[in-house]
């Protein structure tokens, strides 16, 4: 797991934008996995800023998203399909043809999930997996005690998940209780796995997910797994990092980084 600490959420970002951008620059018709949240706006809005100003191309990108809410129509203001064209489809040039995201109103969840996991297949596998981190640390919706194994599937979500979630509707009645998700080992699969978390409230989730166990109670754990996976984080967010000297350390040293 590479560690990337940054002083900001604004050059935490950027950082990671620039992750994206030197794969789209490699692989034009690059697959990425999208996620949603406040945390991965910052980077959707580096990515759009690329694309405007310095002709970032996603025209033969595809896109797979990691969840979607059950019961939720794709034009309600809270539903992910709604949260990806607002913050990042309808400023880019990505296909609409190449887009997927989970359907929240499929009559057969097993069917679709089923169709999700193939189609990602077909389309060659995920070449980058953009993720944020919950509270609880959880990654998509594998809430704790999900199976690292586990698969696109129905989930139901947990109280402390709907509890984040429930500053986004009026009231928490009306979050869902239920969601379409990438299962943990549908996520390993790809090829890179690119994190970002900030904020203090989100500094215990970090510190189990890098220096804690593996562990299905907290699902991003499963990123110690993977060969290539990219973390980046602000200042607060790596607060309780108990090694985070030797991170900003390795940060420093590594090839091409400028020197202290």
């Amino acid at each position: 797991m590479e560690l990337t600490i940054k002083s900001s959420y604004e050059e935490m970002s950027k950082a990671a934008a620039v992750k994206v951008a030197d794969l789209l620059n490699a692989k034009p018709n690059a697959v990425i996995g999208m996620a949603t949240g406040s945390t991965p706006l910052g980077l959707y809005k580096e990515l759009v800023k690329m694309h405007k100003n310095e002709g970032l191309d996603f025209s033969q990108v595809t896109t797979f998203n990691l969840d979607e809410y059950v019961g939720l129509p794709v034009d309600h203001d809270q539903s992910y399909h709604y949260f990806m064209h607002e913050n990042f489809f309808k400023h880019v040039n990505v296909p609409h043809q190449n887009i997927y995201i989970p359907s929240g109103t499929t009559k057969n969840f097993k069917a679709f999930c089923a169709w999700y996991e193939n189609r990602i297949k077909e389309c060659g596998g995920v070449d980058i997996q953009i993720l944020g981190i919950g509270s609880d640390g959880h990654i998509a919706f594998n809430e704790p005690t999900s199976s690292l194994s586990s698969r696109t599937r129905l989930k139901t979500l947990a109280k402390p998940t709907i509890d984040d979630n429930s500053r986004f509707f009026e009231k928490r009645e009306d979050v869902p209780i239920y969601a379409i998700t990438m299962g943990v080992g549908t996520i390993l699969e790809s090829r890179e796995l690119l994190l970002v978390a900030n904020g203090k409230g989100k500094a215990d989730a970090v510190a189990q997910m890098v220096e804690g166990p593996v562990t299905s109670m907290i699902t991003a754990s499963a990123l110690q797994l993977h060969p290539s996976a990219h973390v980046f984080l602000d200042t607060e967010s790596a607060g309780n990092l108990k090694m985070r000297d030797y991170y900003e350390w390795i940060q420093a040293k590594k090839p091409g980084a400028p020197k202290l």
